[in-house]
């Protein structure tokens, strides 16, 4: 487990990371500095480490902090071993792509309260992330786009869809790379300008440094 990476603090919002695990999942906790509102991303494994985190996030607020979501990528298991155990010490709802929250209520024994689509915003008091659909490295796989609050860019957590250097591993299946590559080009790329990118995995990029390779990416397939 690494220790708490402050990833970016203005104003109004800090988003905060650990990595977990020997897979190296990022864990990301976004909190309102306002109202208290925490959003957990990825709850992948290590709960204490997880419930640390959001410990620490908590004192960026300048009110009691409280866990409105915890919202997973993607249903692969190396990114849910926690979640069952961070919603029972949080209390708070789990949501994911509508695709994958089936797999993830059998695999996890949990409840999914919402499942999400192409365009759904998740809303936790002045904290609202938009809802985007990658199929291909999954079939419901999400990122999550928070734009304001001062920030530079907006910030895309792009689960394990979106890596510096290529989209998501499609296991050299010509169809899920096509879709999987159209969608991060269309609901993502022709969408912002500029990001930053946070991954479920590794180092951070940008839209604008990725934005040159990605006819190379198309070219070679993966």
């Amino acid at each position: 487990m690494s220790t708490d990476t402050l990833r970016h603090s203005t104003d109004s919002v800090t988003v905060r990371s650990i990595s977990v695990s020997d897979m190296h999942n990022n864990v990301y906790v976004i909190t309102s500095r306002a109202s208290g509102a925490q959003i957990v991303i990825d709850a992948a494994d290590d709960a204490d480490a997880v419930v640390a985190l959001i410990d620490s996030a908590a004192a960026d607020a300048a009110v009691p902090a409280r866990v409105e979501w915890i919202l997973t990528t993607h249903q692969h298991w190396d990114h849910v071993r926690a979640l069952a155990a961070v919603g029972e010490a949080t209390g708070a709802p789990l949501a994911a792509g509508e695709d994958d929250g089936p797999a993830i209520e059998s695999a996890e024994g949990v409840r999914i309260e919402r499942q999400l689509a192409q365009a759904d915003r998740i809303d936790a008091g002045d904290l609202v992330l938009d809802c985007v659909h990658l199929r291909g490295h999954t079939p419901g796989s999400m990122a999550f786009v928070l734009t304001g609050h001062g920030l530079e860019r907006p910030i895309v957590f792009s689960g394990d869809s979106l890596f510096p250097g290529g989209v998501g591993n499609t296991w050299e299946d010509p169809e899920r790379f096509a879709s999987l590559y159209e969608d991060v080009v269309s609901r993502l790329f022709e969408v912002y300008d500029d990001a930053d990118v946070l991954p479920g995995h590794g180092d951070a990029t940008t839209l604008a440094d990725e934005r040159p390779q990605l006819a190379g990416w198309r070219e070679r397939g993966w």
